[in-house]
C-alpha cells in the first residue's frame, strides 16, 4: 500500500529533506522502497517497480482461497495436507508440487479453526513481529468484551482473539459476539471468508482489497447503528505510534459516520495493547485514554511472559478510553481494586499520595519531590543532570543537544520542531 512520509535531519538543522519509505517494513532489506519527495522517477523506473508490485503478488484471490477452503473441509481427514514450506492448504491435485516440501498431513477441523496454531508465526521485529496472544490474556480480553456488553469486535491485529470468537460462535448457539478481522497477514485469507477477515496495513489505513474491503469493515462498525463495537489491537510494538495513532482515528471516524445521534461528541470503545513506555506517545493523540496494570502474556515471545515464567515480567499492558473502574482485573493473579483511583491495580502497585495516583508500572515507585513525580527506586536525584537517574552514570551527555535542533533538555524523538513537521 502507500508508503509513508519521513523526514531526514541532520544535526543542529530544523529543516530536513523529506523521503517515501514502506510503511510495514522498517528494514531495507525486507523492502528497499525509498524515494525522496521531491525527487522525478523516470518511467522505466516506474515499470521496473510495478513489475516487481505483481510478481510479489499472492498465488490466490481471497475470493479464491474461499473457495479452496470449502473444498477442503470436504475432504476426509486423511486427505487434508498443509505445506509449511508455502504456508497453504493443500487440494490432492497440488500434491505433486509440493512433494519435496514439508507437509503436515490428517489436518483436523481443530486445526483448521485455530489458523494462528497451524501458520509459523512472522517474528521479524522490524516488519510483522507477529507474536501470538497466550491463552490466560486471550480468555481475559473475551471475558472482559463479554462482560461490558459488546457484541461486536474489530480484531485489528489479533488473530488469536479472532480465531477464539470464531470458534465459540460456530460451538455455543448463545453465543452472540462477532469478530472482523483485519490484518496484513494475508494467509489468513485461506481460513476465513470476506465478512471475517479483510487484508489491512494498520500503518497506513490501507485495504488491499480495494473499496469493497473498506465497505465491508464500514458495515460491520455501522451494524446496530454503530452500538456495542470495539476496536481491540495490538500492533508489533516497533511501529510508529503516529502512524497507529492516524489509522485508528480514520477506523473511528467510519464509526461516526452511523446515524446514531450524539456519535460526533464519542470516541469509538477501544482497547490499544501496548508496551507501558509508550504511554506518553499514546497520550498525546488519544487525551482520554489510561493505562491498565494487566500484563498481557504471549505464547511465542521469551520475554512478554506473566510473572515468573518468563525472563522477566511482561511490559505490555492495556490502554483504553472506556472507563477505568468497569474493567476489573482478576484478584487471583495479584490485582486490587484502590478505592482513591477507582480502577484495579497490581498489587504492588502503591498509592503516591503526592501524585495522587498509583504511579507504579511494573515495581514499587518512590516520589522525588524536585522531579515532581515517582521514579524507580534505583534512582536519586543528580544536581547536574536536574533529573532522576542511576546513582553511577556519566554526566558527560548533559550538554549535548537535541539531534534534530541542537537544543539541550529532550532527545530526538520528543523534539517539539520534528513533532511540529
Amino acid at each position: 500500500g502507500p508508503a509513508l512520509l519521513f523526514v531526514k535531519t541532520s544535526q543542529g538543522k530544523q529543516e530536513g529533506r523529506r523521503f517515501y519509505a514502506c510503511s510495514a517494513c522498517r528494514d531495507r532489506k525486507d523492502c528497499n522502497f525509498f524515494q525522496w519527495e521531491d525527487e522525478k522517477v523516470s518511467e522505466t523506473r516506474l515499470a521496473a517497480r510495478e513489475d516487481y508490485n505483481r510478481n510479489h503478488q499472492p498465488s490466490f484471490t481471497h475470493r479464491q482461497n474461499v473457495d479452496r477452503y470449502k473444498n477442503f473441509v470436504l475432504l476426509p481427514s486423511s486427505k487434508r495436507r498443509f505445506c509449511q514450506d508455502c504456508q497453504q492448504l493443500l487440494l490432492p491435485a497440488e500434491w505433486e508440487k509440493h512433494s519435496d516440501h514439508q507437509l503436515l498431513c490428517d489436518i483436523t477441523t481443530a486445526q483448521l479453526k485455530s489458523p494462528s496454531q497451524l501458520l509459523h508465526p512472522l517474528e521479524n521485529k522490524k516488519t510483522n513481529a507477529q507474536y501470538l496472544f497466550a491463552d490466560r490474556s486471550c480468555q481475559f480480553l473475551l471475558n472482559l468484551l463479554i462482560d461490558l456488553g459488546f457484541k461486536r469486535v474489530l480484531s485489528v491485529g489479533t488473530p488469536r482473539l479472532h480465531e477464539i470468537i470464531q470458534s465459540k460462535a460456530s460451538q455455543e448457539e448463545e453465543f452472540s459476539v462477532r469478530s472482523l478481522l483485519l490484518d496484513i497477514d494475508f494467509r489468513y485469507s485461506q481460513f476465513y471468508t470476506e465478512d471475517e477477515f479483510c487484508h489491512y496495513n494498520m500503518f497506513n489505513h490501507h485495504f488491499f482489497g480495494g473499496e469493497a474491503t473498506r465497505e465491508t469493515c464500514r458495515k460491520f462498525l455501522c451494524e446496530e447503528n454503530g452500538e456495542r463495537v470495539i476496536i481491540v489491537t495490538d500492533p508489533p510494538f516497533g511501529g510508529l505510534v503516529e502512524a497507529l495513532a492516524s489509522s485508528f482515528k480514520k477506523l473511528m471516524a467510519m464509526w461516526r459516520e452511523t446515524e446514531k445521534e450524539g456519535h460526533d461528541n464519542k470516541e469509538m470503545p477501544m482497547l490499544w495493547i501496548f508496551p507501558y513506555f509508550f504511554e506518553s506517545r499514546i497520550l498525546d493523540f488519544f487525551p482520554s485514554f489510561s493505562m491498565m496494570d494487566y500484563q498481557v502474556d504471549y505464547d511465542n515471545h521469551a520475554l512478554y511472559k506473566h510473572g515468573k515464567t518468563g525472563r522477566r515480567q511482561s511490559p505490555v499492558r492495556i490502554f483504553t478510553n472506556l472507563t477505568p473502574s468497569m474493567i476489573v482485573l482478576p484478584e487471583e493473579e495479584g490485582y486490587r481494586f484502590c478505592t482513591v483511583c477507582q480502577r484495579y491495580v497490581s498489587s504492588g502497585n502503591q498509592h503516591c499520595e503526592i501524585c495522587n495516583s498509583c504511579t507504579s508500572k511494573v515495581r514499587w515507585q518512590k516520589h522525588c519531590v524536585l522531579c515532581k513525580k515517582c521514579v524507580k527506586p534505583s534512582w536519586f536525584h543528580c544536581n547536574n543532570c536536574n533529573c532522576c537517574t542511576l546513582e553511577k552514570h556519566s554526566c558527560e551527555k548533559t550538554d549535548v543537544g537535541c539531534f534534530v535542533c541542537g537544543k539541550a533538555g529532550h532527545k530526538r524523538s520528543a523534539c517539539p520542531s520534528l513533532s511540529h513537521t
